[in-house]
């Protein structure tokens, strides 16, 4: 699916659901993070994974983060050692992100072919909220063109994207 322009929703229950249904069906959406603006897809599914680097124009060769709701996502992820377990406590949720040896399901896509995944638990209720809708790990690398500025509103992400991506959560800048 190509997109025509890109549509900013509001966090409101109903296009909570209406963007999780989105990103279960394979699609990239623009969210919110503590940080800067991501553009998330199923972290599971190659083939909505490819669509991140698509609309970026990401080079295979750079890594995504995958974001969790939860811990207990990990184990369909990676191997979490004891010093990483001490970083989750202290940190996460937070803007910590880990390296951990990756699960034999985790898509080379998302890793670039790495033995090892960039995972993180993000602070911002609004992600959150649609992590935990969603029920899945989300790869959700910045919203923008690859090697632009990071994207600090969902406009910026409209700005850069429009079209490449239907969808855009406001979470505020």
């Amino acid at each position: 699916m190509t997109p025509r322009s890109t549509r900013i929703l509001s966090p409101t229950a109903a296009n909570l659901a209406r963007l999780a249904r989105v990103l279960q069906r394979g699609e990239i959406v623009g969210v919110p993070t503590e940080t800067v603006y991501g553009l998330a897809a199923n972290a599971l599914n190659a083939t909505a994974c490819r669509k991140i680097f698509r609309a970026k124009g990401r080079p295979a060769t750079d890594p995504l983060i995958v974001h969790v709701a939860h811990r207990k996502q990990l184990a369909e992820l990676c191997t979490v050692n004891l010093a990483a377990e001490r970083l989750m406590r202290a940190f996460w949720p937070g803007p910590l992100t880990l390296v951990l040896p990756k699960l034999a399901n985790v898509p080379d896509v998302v890793t670039s072919g790495r033995p090892s995944v960039a995972v993180r638990m993000p602070a911002h209720a609004i992600f959150r909220r649609l992590l935990r809708r969603t029920g899945l790990p989300l790869a959700a690398p910045s919203a923008n063109p690859f090697g632009y500025v990071s994207p600090t509103t969902a406009a910026h992400v409209v700005d850069g994207l429009n079209g490449k991506v239907g969808f855009v959560l406001d979470g505020g800048p």
